[in-house]
């Protein structure tokens, strides 16, 4: 019961944390380009990285801490489905090139942040 109250919580931050992000880019960074769920992914991926270097062999596999920030918040902080729908909307709206770039730098940011992040030799 405790790793799904961990859950809860770390999802419920990671929430609030990917809206607080999309309130802020939105109104200081209004464009087409969906930057709001980009950064989020991006500093999703980052955080989770981070966890694994640094604290991954502290908590096991299993722990409560790593579910809390693993699956609950850095689960809830990114978004696929989101970032899909916005990819689409681009497609439909006739903005090919950005909804193109949207999944480029999308993937190989998110991928090139976890993978350079975890070979890190602590």
């Amino acid at each position: 019961m405790n790793t799904v109250i961990a859950i809860f919580i770390g999802g419920g931050l990671g929430s609030v944390a990917r809206y607080g992000i999309s309130k802020f880019v939105t109104i200081n960074y209004p464009n087409i380009f969906p930057l709001a769920i980009l950064f989020s992914n991006i500093l999703a991926c980052m955080a989770l990285a981070i966890f694994v270097v640094f604290l991954g062999e502290k908590y096991a596999a299993g722990s409560v801490f790593r579910v809390f920030i693993m699956i609950g918040f850095c689960g809830s902080f990114s978004t696929f489905s989101t970032f899909a729908l916005e990819t689409v909307e681009l497609f439909e709206q006739g903005n090919h090139v950005y909804a193109i770039s949207n999944i480029l730098v999308s993937l190989l940011a998110c991928i090139g942040i976890i993978y350079s992040i975890t070979k890190i030799n602590v």
